[in-house]
């Protein structure tokens, strides 16, 4: 009976050795985790930081999509169900600028990216991306639009015919530093169209302004700039190196493993893999994500941030975050701050699903919930649009 007695304490002695070792790493890595999640709190330990502050811009929005600003008094949104809105000097219109009655709201797609042309404010050019239906397919067409101020007109159809579907439509918009026009497409849920070149669909394309097809493009007479790509929506470019980012979202069960969403570097004519390789795998002459996220987090845009009015994020990547419900940074190294060092969730931010990001011409942070696209938590007042601004 003692030697039993003997072998059970032993056994309590050895698993609570163990078990204390186990738990001291465990809380180890917790607190280094909470530690880098804490570095831009608002109580900031850095004497370079700027400590922040989160304020309401505008509310009672619908699933608003696109965020681009015009001047730094004036912005416009896109709403998915097919209006596009003005908040002007501290007020947001009553009334829409443009509503697109051609749009094809349901699900996942709607009317989506918006963008403003490099020569803007000279041209007076805007861009959007929406869902149209045509012969009862679901197909994404980007229109450009001239901004009058008080209204917005239809001024020509710049692409489409985009394979799209209820979900994995893409599709956002923005001009890269060349003056390009580039568009992140969804495989449509149809994931072998990703690797058919001759396919748009689960691509990021390059077009001129005007719509014509670049000389300079990787694949001839084509606006495929990359390919292999599951459903990015966001893209965006350092301003100190160029280098240029992409979000994507993973596979959801149904067509893979779940989670495995990513941040690509983008380069011209690259392989990205999708729906071959998806998660930490690769393959020869595919390019491997940057950053990988499992459990997911939907990454639903992207913003290298300047620095202006908060040095500690310079050169940062944000991302709005729908299943994550926040406001992620990617904190960025190596010589053209391709290879990331480290992320954040911004602990202020809890306002549920999170979609654009984008920064204000004077350096504010602005971003917007979408609790009310069918898949969120709607609080009072859903939708909105904040903005993060220095707390001095």
């Amino acid at each position: 009976m003692k030697k039993v007695i003997y072998a059970f304490i032993f056994t309590l002695v050895v698993f609570g050795i163990f078990g204390a070792i186990w738990l001291s790493n465990y809380l180890a890595l917790f607190k280094e985790v909470r530690t880098s999640f804490n570095n831009s709190s608002i109580v900031s330990e850095n004497e370079n930081d700027v400590p922040y502050k989160i304020e309401l811009v505008a509310e009672g929005l619908s699933v608003p999509w696109g965020i681009v600003f015009t001047s730094d008094d004036r912005f416009l949104f896109t709403e998915r169900t097919g209006s596009i809105r003005e908040f002007k000097k501290g007020k947001l219109s009553e009334k829409s600028l443009l509503i697109l009655s051609d749009v094809n709201a349901i699900s996942e797609a709607g009317l989506m990216g918006l963008e403003k042309d490099p020569d803007y404010p000279n041209s007076k050019y805007l861009y959007t991306s929406y869902a149209y239906s045509d012969n009862g397919n679901l197909k994404v067409r980007i229109v450009r639009l001239i901004d009058g101020d008080s209204e917005l007109t239809v001024d020509k159809v710049i692409l489409e015919n985009i394979p799209a579907a209820s979900n994995h439509a893409g599709s956002r918009l923005k001009f890269g530093p060349e003056g390009k026009l580039y568009i992140t497409t969804g495989d449509a849920t149809q994931r072998n169209l990703a690797q058919d070149i001759n396919s748009l669909a689960g691509k990021i394309l390059r077009l001129n302004p005007d719509g014509s097809i670049p000389e300079d493009n990787p694949f001839d007479g084509s606006p495929v700039y990359s390919y292999g790509h599951r459903n990015p929506q966001g893209i965006a470019w350092n301003p100190e190196t160029g280098t240029m980012y992409s979000t994507e979202h993973g596979p959801s069960v149904f067509d893979g493993p779940a989670g495995g969403d990513e941040i690509n570097i983008i380069y011209e004519g690259g392989n990205y893999g999708w729906p071959l390789v998806s998660h930490e795998k690769t393959k020869e002459g595919m390019v491997s994500p940057a950053q990988v996220f499992t459990p997911a987090v939907a990454p639903a845009s992207a913003m290298a941030y300047s620095g202006k009015l908060f040095p500690q994020f310079k050169y940062n990547l944000f991302f709005g975050a729908l299943r994550g419900e926040g406001l992620y940074r990617i904190i960025l190294e190596g010589k053209t701050l391709d290879k990331v060092a480290g992320f954040q969730k911004l602990p202020e931010v809890d306002l549920g699903r999170i979609r654009d990001v984008v920064e204000s011409p004077s350096g504010e942070i602005y971003f917007s919930t979408s609790n009310t696209d069918g898949r969120g938590n709607i609080r009072t007042g859903d939708d909105k649009i904040f903005k993060i601004t220095p707390n001095l």
